[in-house]
């Protein structure tokens, strides 16, 4: 198996309502058969209904309208932009539940919720250099 991941998809309550959310953050998305999909460099990010989704991986669907297990991280250039990006999201409907603030590793970031709960850290990480295509630089971890 490559070290690869090709989708990200998160189930929603309400495709309309989640593709107008996300839309709002200045994304742009397709939508086919009852799914979103938002092109991002390397992959894609989709909605699904969470039903469906819970079907589509022999899971319950059983929800308790707790934490789901799942971050998922987007990071930035600057500081300045992780405030942006929270605030843009706040003003889309999103909860900040951890406002931005320096971190452990020597970034800044912060986290909001969905309006159906999936965490979204927005960080900035120097340590984490960005291309011009959006992709970010790992560094070997094991020589530091």
């Amino acid at each position: 198996m490559e070290q690869r991941i090709s989708l990200v998809t998160l189930g929603v309550t309400d495709l309309r309502r989640a593709k107008e959310f996300y839309e709002r953050l200045g994304w742009r998305g397709q939508e086919l058969e009852r799914t979103v999909f938002f092109r991002t460099p390397g992959g894609a990010f989709v909605l699904w209904g969470r039903d469906e989704l819970a079907a589509d991986t022999g899971l319950t669907g059983e929800r308790d309208g707790g934490f789901g297990g799942v971050c998922l991280a987007h990071n930035v250039r600057t500081e300045a932009e992780v405030d942006e990006v929270l605030e843009t999201a706040r003003q889309a409907g999103a909860t900040v539940t951890r406002p931005a603030a320096e971190t452990f590793y020597g970034g800044y970031a912060g986290v909001f919720t969905d309006l159906d709960g999936h965490a979204w850290e927005i960080a900035y990480n120097p340590g984490f250099p960005i291309a011009e295509d959006g992709t970010i630089t790992i560094p070997d971890l094991g020589s530091q």
